[in-house]
């Protein structure tokens, strides 16, 4: 009998470009999929196209790229496959030009004042981030309209279709919805949550394939480090935020060579790896979500910490941390939620800090109960954390706070790996106490930049 399986690696971890998932790489995936879905034949009428952001998404989109990414959706461009150079290219060719090329080839005029709107008085109940694309004849006639939600971490819904990406039916695997289940499977099948995780990949294609997907996550991952600690100079948006990871890389290697080697050493280049990752995503350059944008930088800094500094690190235990991640990532997204906008940045950087201290667990070859140990730890040290970026812009406190999510998630695999799996707090108990602090939460502290931080500090 078929099972509806888990979310998968390549859910989790996808492919893009910066700086939000959400408000990016979902709005992008989302107009491009409403443009695709009319067909040939009725692109063939269209005379207008017009995309209203809703929500969080018109409160910080302006910050987030939203105009940007929604323009490229509705000329046919995919986050994970456009060039972030050609991103810019495109989008300012169309802004100049007025025109935009639909996906048949049909070239339309489009004036991103009138067409893309940003409203920010409706609110959706499935979601706060919504999204309503029409597409108008030349006599102005409605010939078609959909409402889409971007739901954190690049997941989009349709309106009336929810949780079609999510999963698929398969004909064999685990089917799991709390880390108690996990655990459960994994005492019944005398396997690790690393290969449960394996088993419902290979349920979507070949191990060869499953593979490869995994090695170009990583590769994509390790190439975003290291571009962002070559690179120097302010980000976008108008903070004049100046990039620090290659200053702060550089001061290490000296370090390195003298005598004034810190005993913090290891924690320092963590830091220097996720302020680069999430330095480029600011900059809009081509990142991992891991499970977000906004907290993109906390896995791949962690991973290239068990690769530099971790005795007996592999390939293999690279692959082995990312699955052990994506179990975990899984059950924290059908659980409570991934989207800074429904529950703040405990649903962001706290899940990232979660997955990657379980992926750090299960490489270093950590029990099953210790690998769900260090998500908890991680994740219940991440709770009530307020998604706020100054001026809408996913860097101050974002940028930094993915540097404090890592070092968290090492500590906690630490403190973890040092006991036997036995504790008190469940993960499941603070992924439901997650869910619930964002229910409650004040939806000026959900990615609206109206509360904390974003009120309190000039912009200039």
């Amino acid at each position: 009998m078929a099972i509806r399986l888990p979310i998968g690696v390549c859910d989790l971890f996808k492919v893009g470009i910066g700086p939000s998932s959400s408000h990016t790489m979902g709005p992008m995936k989302a107009a491009a999929a409403f443009v695709r879905r009319l067909g040939p034949a009725l692109q063939g009428r269209i005379d207008t196209v017009q995309a209203t952001a809703f929500g969080s998404l018109a409160w910080t989109g302006k910050g987030h790229a939203t105009e940007k990414a929604l323009i490229l959706g509705l000329a046919g461009y995919l986050p994970d496959s456009i060039d972030p150079d050609q991103a810019n290219r495109v989008f300012d060719d169309i802004r100049s030009s007025r025109r935009i090329v639909l996906p048949n080839g049909r070239a339309i005029e489009f004036r991103p004042e009138r067409d893309v709107v940003f409203d920010t008085l409706q609110i959706f109940d499935r979601h706060p981030n919504a999204m309503r694309f029409e597409a108008f004849d030349a006599a102005h006639l409605k010939l078609a309209t959909e409402v889409w939600f971007s739901i954190g971490g690049g997941f989009i819904e349709r309106e009336g279709v929810q949780g079609a990406e999510e999963a698929f039916e398969a004909a064999f695997g685990f089917d799991f919805r709390s880390s108690d289940e996990l655990l459960s499977l994994c005492r019944t099948n005398n396997c690790t949550i690393s290969e449960v995780a394996m088993v419902n990949e290979l349920a979507r294609r070949s191990e060869e394939q499953t593979f490869d997907r995994i090695d170009r996550i990583i590769n994509v991952m390790m190439a975003c480090i290291d571009r962002g600690l070559s690179q120097e100079g302010e980000l976008p948006g108008g903070l004049r935020v100046r990039r620090r990871a290659k200053d702060l890389f550089q001061k290490l290697n000296a370090s390195r060579l003298s005598n004034a080697r810190s005993s913090s050493e290891a924690f320092d280049y963590v830091s220097a790896f996720a302020i680069a990752v999430n330095e480029e995503n600011a900059a809009g350059g081509r990142v991992v979500t891991a499970p977000t944008n906004g907290a993109a930088g906390v896995v791949p800094a962690v991973l290239r910490y068990y690769c530099d500094f971790c005795a007996g690190a592999d390939w293999s235990g690279m692959r082995t941390f990312l699955l052990a991640a994506t179990a975990i990532g899984g059950i924290i997204k059908r659980n409570a939620s991934i989207s800074g906008a429904e529950v703040g940045c405990q649903g962001e950087v706290g899940s990232a800090a979660a997955m990657a201290s379980a992926g750090l667990a299960a490489a270093l070859g950590g029990t099953n109960e210790q690998i769900e140990n260090a998500a908890e730890i991680a994740m219940e040290h991440h709770l009530g954390m307020t998604c706020d970026p100054i001026g809408g812009l996913v860097q101050i406190p974002c940028i930094e706070r993915n540097a404090f999510g890592a070092i968290k998630a090492i500590n906690a695999a630490s403190l973890a790996l040092a006991g036997d799996g036995t504790h008190k707090v469940s993960l499941d108990q603070v992924i439901e106490t997650m869910r619930q602090t964002g229910a409650d939460m004040h939806d000026k502290y959900r990615e609206t930049s109206r509360g904390g931080l974003a009120v309190n500090v000039p912009e200039c």
